[in-house]
């Protein structure tokens, strides 16, 4: 089947998108990425899925389960993986609205990647329109937790690949057309100053700041990295009165690794900064983890069926490891057949000028859609 005959529409595609984009849902607000899932198991639904919605844990959001009709139903098929969880707070669409501007559609989580699952979707209905009924089984799942490392979903994403024969996810595709056949692998710690207490203006000196300690720390630790490991800190959070030395001090640092053992030293390297110094207590407490994927004769299989499909469809489709991890992480490192990347192209994803770009949405549906009938 060559998916450049599928009956699909921009201005549809579109219209049933931004209705998600507006429907913001940032991880950390469980009640807000409910309603996105909510949403999105309704359109889920209307195109003929049977949905379940499974409930969040850890304070976090719901995920959603869609299979849609197949006579080989309870076979394993192909899963399509996406995260319904943004990086924006509620509020953003009033700095970064929906709008258009020549060949590009701004607005939160269009590229991260609510425009990626919403062309998964919409290869499927052009596939159901067109009476297609493709070789293996087709479940959606889209989880609540990505941006913050799955700690809630991991088992959940695990658990559900290993049913399956391959994994399509639908994160954001690389400028070039590329696609996604490996993932660096990455650890996230949480650090802690604890220091002792003093009146800021009458007695600064009898106080041990752990604001001053975690300033050093970050410090130290942004000047470990080097070709092999990153290391950068990201979040920190300390002190509650400004007259007061501060007592804590409390944050949260990332690594990065193409190998497994170069991120296992990084980890090494971190829990090793735990410890007392100046009367300030300085602990590290290892985090979630994604493990590096490397692309192995599965996942090659896969991308050389894309490939071909991407020539029909007169479209670049280079392929390479990436940094900044994925639940694809999880599924690849399994060693189940995943393809990443495939997902809307645009730029400024994680900022205020999230755009996607209107050209890519087409092709990278069909794309999918592709797929979706030459697995077998």
């Amino acid at each position: 089947m060559n998916p450049s005959g599928l009956a699909l529409d921009v201005e549809d595609i579109l219209a049933s998108l931004r209705p998600w984009i507006e429907c913001e849902s940032p991880t950390h607000d469980a009640a807000a990425v409910d309603r996105m899932m909510a949403l999105a198991a309704r359109d889920l639904a209307v195109a003929g899925a049977a949905v379940e919605i499974i409930p969040g844990r850890m304070g976090l959001g719901g995920c959603v389960r869609a299979r849609f009709p197949h006579p080989r139903r309870d076979e394993p098929g192909i899963l399509i993986l996406g995260h319904m969880d943004t990086v924006h707070p509620v509020g953003t669409l009033a700095a970064l609205p929906w709008r258009r501007d020549g060949g590009v559609v701004y607005g939160p989580g269009i590229v991260d990647m609510k425009g990626g699952n919403l062309i998964a979707l919409e290869a499927i209905r052009a596939l159901i329109r067109a009476g297609l009924t493709t070789p293996l089984p087709v479940t959606v799942l889209f989880t609540s937790d990505e941006e913050i490392g799955s700690p809630a979903t991991r088992d959940l994403i695990e658990a559900e690949a290993k049913r399956h024969r391959v994994v399509l996810v639908p994160e954001p595709g690389h400028q070039d057309g590329g696609v996604v056949t490996g993932r660096y692998a990455i650890a996230r710690f949480d650090l802690e100053a604890v220091g002792r207490p003093s009146h800021a203006g009458s007695t600064p000196g009898a106080g041990r700041s752990a604001i001053r300690a975690m300033a050093r720390k970050v410090l130290e630790i942004d000047g470990m990295s080097g070709e092999d490991c990153t290391f950068s800190v990201g979040i920190v959070q300390g002190g509650q009165w400004v007259n007061c030395v501060a007592t804590t001090c409390r944050g949260q640092a990332l690594s990065m690794a193409k190998r497994q053992d170069d991120l296992d030293r990084g980890v090494a390297r971190m829990l090793a900064l735990s410890g007392t110094e100046d009367d300030v207590r300085f602990t590290v407490t290892r985090g979630v983890t994604r493990p590096v994927w490397e692309p192995d004769a599965g996942t090659m299989a896969l991308y050389d069926l894309a490939g071909r499909i991407a020539a029909d469809l007169g479209i670049p489709l280079p392929h390479r490891s990436a940094g900044g991890g994925s639940d694809g992480n999880f599924t690849g490192a399994l060693g189940i057949p995943t393809l990443d990347g495939l997902g809307v192209i645009g730029r400024g994803y994680h900022t205020l000028e999230e755009h996607v770009d209107v050209a890519s949405l087409l092709p990278r549906t069909r794309l999918l859609a592709g797929l979706m009938m030459g697995v077998e």
